[in-house]
């Protein structure tokens, strides 16, 4: 087991709505590794069915609830995770909120809305467990980005945020390199996930499928997996990275064909 005797806080261990997105993904096979699992969300009853999951396969997990967009409630689900396992070696930064406004569209209270869901939410997690892991001698934190932070569209704020999360890894990994603590970035494509559940219809999938090089559309277990390499020893020489996880379709410039539009 890759992850034995590690213990892990994902923040947005739950889901947005039926089915498996990347916290539940990942923390599910984070425990599948061997890794003690403090599952934190917003949404406590979303938490404990990523728990159960976790438990049916014979996993250890607790579920935690906490707003990490408040300093009091990342305190709290750290101190939850060191009550709980005693240490803490790796936290995951999933959550995130989606918007797709324009700039004339986007007023200040949606702008702040999203900058302080995925932006704020990445900091005070990170403020509040880095003490914890120098404690314990080094760790891992892993940022979830986007692969909208590679590509200019309207989305405002959405893709604002996760182009500032990319840089904010950087800026991190040079800062705690000295306490062994090692901060990468995973920039999921378009994946077949609760979030994008509303929007992923018929005609839209389909078009995807033509115009993501490796043909098909990825899940929430494409993200897991990518996470388990940064979590893991395999990864002991690598820190500050983002890592692409989009079936090709940025190192084709988002098009397959040049009568298709960009995506």
């Amino acid at each position: 087991m890759r992850l034995r005797n590690k213990v892990a806080l994902v923040v947005g261990a739950g889901s947005s709505g039926p089915g498996i997105g990347n916290g539940r993904a990942i923390s599910v096979l984070f425990a599948q590794e061997g890794a003690k699992v403090m599952c934190a969300d917003i949404n406590l009853l979303s938490a404990e069915e990523t728990v159960r999951m976790i438990r049916e396969k014979g996993g250890e997990a607790i579920a935690v609830q906490g707003d990490a967009t408040k300093s009091e409630d990342a305190k709290r689900m750290v101190n939850a995770t060191l009550e709980s396992f005693g240490r803490l070696n790796i936290l995951v930064n999933v959550v995130g909120i989606a918007s797709g406004l324009g700039v004339l569209e986007t007023s200040e209270e949606e702008w702040d809305r999203v900058i302080t869901t995925n932006l704020k939410s990445v900091f005070l997690m990170s403020k509040h467990a880095v003490p914890a892991m120098i404690e314990a001698g080094g760790g891992v934190i892993i940022n979830i980005s986007s692969a909208a932070a590679f590509v200019a569209h309207p989305c405002l704020s959405y893709g604002t945020t996760k182009a500032a999360i990319v840089n904010m890894t950087r800026c991190m990994a040079i800062d705690l390199a000295k306490y062994n603590i090692r901060v990468n970035c995973i920039a999921p494509g378009f994946l077949d996930t609760p979030m994008v559940a509303p929007i992923m219809t018929d005609s839209r999938r389909e078009f995807l499928k033509q115009v993501i090089p490796l043909g098909k559309i990825g899940t929430a277990w494409d993200t897991a997996y990518a996470a388990l390499y940064f979590a893991s020893d395999e990864a002991s020489y690598v820190t500050g990275e983002t890592l692409i996880v989009d079936g090709g379709l940025l190192a084709a410039g988002g098009r397959r064909r040049s009568e298709e539009k960009l995506v």
